[in-house]
């Protein structure tokens, strides 16, 4: 196991909630990731593991029960955490939501990489044996009747297809990741891009220089209907990549304007790889995202887990 060597103290605010909030990873001898609300006595601490996320509908991964002790938007810290080789830490956070800082992973790896004295091998490998696919439609079906035929005609409307998906599959060479946005809105458009992570000083580096810095994003037109609905206060022009109102470019001042012109897909590797990090291990193997989402990242890992005959999990004990 690989724990930091000392308190990480990070402050911030929620990106939903505009609230403020502390957070501090400390160490720990305890296997896993675990998040602990120090605002709500008495809490159980709040495993941060694919089968305790209660929702994915805020267009974040939330882990714990919804309605009690829960922890909103945890995939920016969790894909620092895989990044730096943490397998072992406690998150002590006084509100329902990580801090937003930039909107990107780059802070919280950077506070970590100062915490920590040497990157770890792999401590524990979950090697993928069989294809598994996860689809949007298998999500559609979930939903309730009314909200069905709602999306139906939104489609209509909009020519919209629900055709994404998250597939997993064999490749020895470590988190091999390829990811396609498919956007209506001409800054964004159709976006692809490649990341090995093969658990090596280059990977990481290239991790750091090439996808850290990419931030979330949010159209400037759905602001205050979502502020009025209690989702995005906390955001604005230095921690979003803002939209204009004809979504044709970044409304951020500078020098907060797109870092790259793919920034959109560079962050869907953030969100993708912290969203992995719920399945406990280092996963070895492919995943490619076609318009994938919180959502389908969390039923492609419960597909998955299933089936013991779709992984092998190697634990090295050093």
């Amino acid at each position: 196991m690989k724990t930091v060597s000392k308190n990480i103290i990070i402050k911030g605010v929620g990106i939903h909630s505009g609230a403020p909030v502390t957070m501090t990873i400390k160490p720990s001898k305890k296997a896993g990731i675990f998040f602990k609300r120090t605002d709500l006595p008495g809490a159980d601490l709040i495993p941060a593991t694919y089968d305790n996320v209660g929702a994915t509908n805020l267009r974040n991964t939330t882990i714990g029960d919804v309605r009690g002790a829960h922890v909103q938007t945890i995939e920016h810290i969790m894909a620092a955490l895989f990044i730096a080789g943490i397998d072992s830490a406690i998150i002590e956070i006084n509100g329902p939501e990580t801090p937003i800082l930039d909107g990107s992973a780059k802070k919280f790896l950077e506070r970590i990489y100062m915490s920590v004295d040497k990157i770890s091998k792999v401590a524990k490998k979950i090697i993928i044996k069989k294809e598994i696919i996860a689809k949007q439609s298998e999500l559609i079906r979930k939903l309730p009747v009314i909200s069905r035929i709602k999306l139906w005609f939104y489609n209509l409307l909009t020519g919209r297809k629900n055709d994404g998906f998250v597939r997993l599959y064999p490749d020895s060479r470590g988190l091999d990741i390829k990811a396609t946005l498919v956007y209506k809105e001409p800054i964004i458009g159709t976006q692809s891009y490649e990341f090995l992570f093969d658990y090596t000083d280059a990977a990481r580096k290239a991790f750091m220089r090439d996808i850290a810095a990419a931030r979330t994003f949010g159209k400037i037109s759905e602001w205050e209907w979502l502020k009025k609905r209690g989702m995005a206060r906390g955001c604005n022009e230095t921690n979003v990549i803002a939209l204009n109102m004809d979504c044709t470019a970044a409304a951020n001042p500078a020098p907060y304007g797109l870092y790259w012109p793919d920034e959109f897909v560079r962050h869907k590797i953030t969100d993708l790889i912290g969203d992995m990090y719920t399945s406990g291990g280092q996963i070895i193997g492919g995943v490619e995202s076609f318009k994938g989402s919180h959502a389908l990242n969390n039923l492609v890992l419960k597909k998955l887990f299933s089936n013991p005959n779709n992984y092998e999990i190697i634990i090295n004990k050093k």
